[in-house]
C-alpha cells in the first residue's frame, strides 16, 4: 500500500487544497494519502480559525485519507524547523513520497538548489551572519547569500513562500536521509499572500479576510470551498460563537506583556536584541492587535516574526526549552486527528513499524512537546466562554471524527 505525503494546514481547506490533493494523488498513484497538518496555531505565528479536529474532519470528507498532527513545537518556526519537523512524522508512517506545491513546479530546480547550498554552505552561512548583524530581517539576509552563492531568482525563485518552504522539505528529506521522493505541482489562479478573491481558487489569507469580516459565509467565499470545509465553519461558529483571529487575544496577551517582568519576559523563545522593552513601551499604547503590530514592526522584526513571539508569549515557551526540543532528529510521537477506513487501512499496516509512539487522544505524560501542545490547546481555546471551553477541551481526549 503505497502512500504520499502532504504537509498542509488547511486553514480552511478550500478548492485550491482540492486541486493540490487531486493531483498530488494522481501524480503520485499512492493508495493512501496522508496529510501532516499544523495543529491550533500556525507557520505564520496565527491562530487557525478553526481548530485542529474541524479542519481534519473537512480533509478527510475531501479526500484526504489519514490526517495527524504537526506539533506545535514545529508548526509555529521557521520554513526549516517547519519542514523537519513534518518530515520527520512523514518518514516515521514510511511515506512513499510526497507532493508539495510551489510557484516553481518542477522538482529539479529544488534538488539542484540543495546541491549547491550544500557545496557552499561555509559561504552562505558567513553571508547570512553578516545580513542578520547588519539589522535584516531573516527573509532578507536568507534572501541575499542565496544570491551570492548562485541560485539566481531565474533558476528558482526563493522569495516566493511556497518555493521557501518546498526548498525546506528538499533540505529535510537529505538532512535526515529519508527515502521519500519529492515531487511538486505548480501553483495556480492565486498568489499565498492575495487578500482579494478573484477566482474560485484563491489564497486561503483573501478567504479568511472575507470571513472575519462578514463573520458568516456569504458570497464570495462560499465559491471557495468544498462542502465540507463550508460544513466545518458553520459547525464551529455554531459551537463556539466565533471564528478565531488574533483580535481576540489582544486583551490577554497585553496583559501578559504589561504583568511580565522584563527578566522574565527576554526569556521568552524568539524575543532577541532587545525586543522586550519594545513589547512593554507599544503594550501601553496599543488598543487593538492590529494596532499593536503596526507599533512593533520594522525591518528587523517583520510581520511573521512578531505574530511567531506571542504565541511564544502566550503559550509560556521559554527560549532555552523550545531550543532544546528543537535539537531532535526523531519524531516526538504521532497523533492522530481524523481517518478515513483507508487511512485506518494504512496505519494497520504501519503500526508494528513505528519507532514513535502512536496516540490518538492526547496522553498524560512527562513529555516536554506534550505539555507544550497542552498548552496550546488550553490558549487557543483561552478566548471562549469557560462551559464552551471546557467541551471543545474534551475533543483532546475522545477525538471525534475517527473511522469505524
Amino acid at each position: 500500500m503505497d502512500a504520499c505525503g502532504l504537509i498542509v494546514e488547511y486553514n480552511p481547506f478550500h478548492f485550491g487544497h482540492k486541486y493540490h490533493l487531486e493531483q498530488s494523488r494522481q501524480l503520485s498513484g499512492a493508495d493512501c494519502m496522508v496529510a501532516v497538518m499544523s495543529g491550533n496555531f500556525l507557520q505564520r505565528g496565527e491562530p487557525a480559525i478553526i481548530d485542529k479536529f474541524e479542519r481534519a474532519k473537512a480533509a478527510i470528507d475531501s479526500g484526504v485519507d489519514l490526517v495527524v498532527e504537526l506539533p506545535t513545537l514545529y508548526a509555529v518556526q521557521n520554513s526549516d524547523y517547519f519542514a523537519k519537523g513534518a518530515l520527520m512524522i512523514l518518514g516515521e508512517l514510511g511515506v512513499d513520497s510526497i507532493c508539495f506545491g510551489s510557484e516553481q513546479g518542477k522538482t529539479e530546480p529544488f534538488l539542484h538548489a540543495r546541491k549547491t547550498l550544500e557545496e557552499q554552505s561555509d559561504k552562505y552561512t558567513d553571508i547570512l551572519k553578516h545580513g542578520l548583524s547588519d539589522g535584516l530581517s531573516f527573509p532578507e539576509a536568507s534572501r541575499s547569500a542565496y544570491e551570492t552563492i548562485g541560485l539566481s531568482n531565474k533558476e528558482i525563485d526563493l522569495t516566493k513562500p511556497n518555493n521557501i518552504l518546498g526548498f525546506s522539505y528538499i533540505k529535510a528529506i537529505h538532512q535526515l536521509k529519508l527515502s521519500i521522493r519529492p515531487m511538486t505541482i505548480k501553483r495556480i489562479h492565486n498568489d499565498y499572500h492575495d487578500t482579494e478573491i478573484q477566482h474560485q481558487i484563491a489564497s486561503a489569507t483573501s478567504i479568511r479576510k472575507e470571513l472575519h469580516k462578514h463573520r458568516k459565509l456569504t458570497e464570495p467565499v462560499n465559491s471557495t470551498l468544498p462542502g465540507p470545509s463550508k460544513r466545518a465553519l458553520e459547525r464551529y461558529l455554531q459551537k463556539a460563537k466565533t471564528w478565531h483571529n488574533w483580535e481576540a487575544y489582544f486583551s490577554i496577551l497585553q496583559y501578559r506583556v504589561l504583568t511580565m517582568p522584563v527578566d522574565q519576559l527576554k526569556n521568552v523563545f524568539g524575543i532577541r536584541e532587545g525586543l522586550e522593552y519594545r513589547l512593554k513601551k507599544t503594550a501601553k499604547e496599543a488598543d487593538s492587535f492590529e494596532s499593536w503590530m503596526q507599533l512593533l514592526k520594522t525591518k528587523r522584526y517583520t510581520w511573521t516574526r512578531l505574530q511567531r513571539v506571542f504565541v511564544n508569549i502566550l503559550l509560556h515557551n521559554e527560549a532555552d526549552s523550545v531550543s532544546r526540543m528543537l535539537e531532535n532528529d526523531a519524531a516526538p510521537y504521532i497523533r492522530i486527528l481524523a481517518m478515513s477506513p483507508a487511512g485506518r487501512s494504512y496505519l494497520n499496516l504501519m503500526k508494528k513499524k513505528l519507532n514513535s509512539p502512536l496516540y490518538s487522544k492526547l496522553p498524560r505524560e512527562n513529555n516536554p512537546v506534550l505539555a507544550l501542545e497542552e498548552r496550546a490547546t488550553d490558549g487557543y481555546y483561552s478566548i471562549l466562554p469557560p462551559r464552551i471551553r471546557k467541551e471543545l477541551r474534551k475533543k483532546e481526549i475522545m477525538p471525534p471524527y475517527m473511522a469505524t
